[in-house]
C-alpha cells in the first residue's frame, strides 16, 4: 500500500511540475487522472511486481550525461560519413548481448542503442538485442560491451568487465 501512494505522490508532482498551473480546476483534475492511473496500475498488479523499478535514481543522470557524450560524438561521425563526396557506409546487422537483469533496464539499453545516431536495436530475443548499425566501426563500438555495462552499472550491478567505467 505504501508503493500505492508513492506513486500517486511522484505523478501528482510531476503533474504539478509540468503544468505550472495551479488552479483550483487543474489541481483537481490532476489529482483525479493521476489517482484513475495509480488504481489501474494497482487493478493490473504492475506496482508490486516492480518494487525496483526505479533503482538508485543517483545513477541516472550520470550515466544520461555519458550518453549524451556519445549521442554528440556518434552525431559527427556519421555526420561527416553521409556528407562525405563518396558515401562511405557499411550496414551491418547483429546480435549484442544484453545483460541487464529486468526488463526495463533492457528497454533502457536498447532505447540508448536506438538514440545513439548510426544504430537501432530491433528486437530482443533470447537476452540478446538484435542491432542495426550503419557502419561495421558503430557495430564494432556496441560489440565492446561499454554501452551495455553502463546500463548494467545504472541498473545497480556490477560490471563483468574489468574496465573502470
Amino acid at each position: 500500500m505504501l508503493h500505492t501512494f508513492g506513486l500517486f505522490a511522484v505523478l501528482f508532482g510531476t503533474w504539478i511540475l509540468l503544468s505550472g498551473h495551479f488552479t483550483p480546476f487543474l489541481m483537481i483534475a490532476g489529482a483525479i487522472c493521476v489517482a484513475f492511473t495509480v488504481y489501474v496500475t494497482f487493478r493490473m498488479d504492475l506496482l508490486d511486481h516492480q518494487r525496483d523499478y526505479i533503482g538508485p535514481v543517483w545513477r541516472l543522470p550520470v550515466y544520461w550525461l555519458w550518453l549524451a557524450g556519445q549521442i554528440l560524438v556518434w552525431s559527427i561521425i556519421i555526420s561527416s560519413k553521409v556528407l562525405a563526396p563518396r558515401l562511405n557506409i557499411d550496414p551491418a546487422f547483429e546480435r549484442v548481448p544484453c545483460t541487464q537483469k529486468s526488463d526495463l533496464w533492457r528497454v533502457l539499453y536498447a532505447n540508448s542503442i536506438t538514440l545513439t545516431p548510426g544504430t537501432l536495436s530491433t528486437n530482443l530475443r533470447n537476452g540478446d538485442l538484435e542491432v542495426h548499425a550503419l557502419t561495421q566501426s558503430a557495430m564494432s563500438d556496441l560489440k565492446t560491451g561499454k554501452l551495455d555495462q553502463r546500463v548494467t552499472v545504472a541498473e545497480g550491478g556490477k560490471p563483468t568487465t574489468g574496465e573502470k567505467l
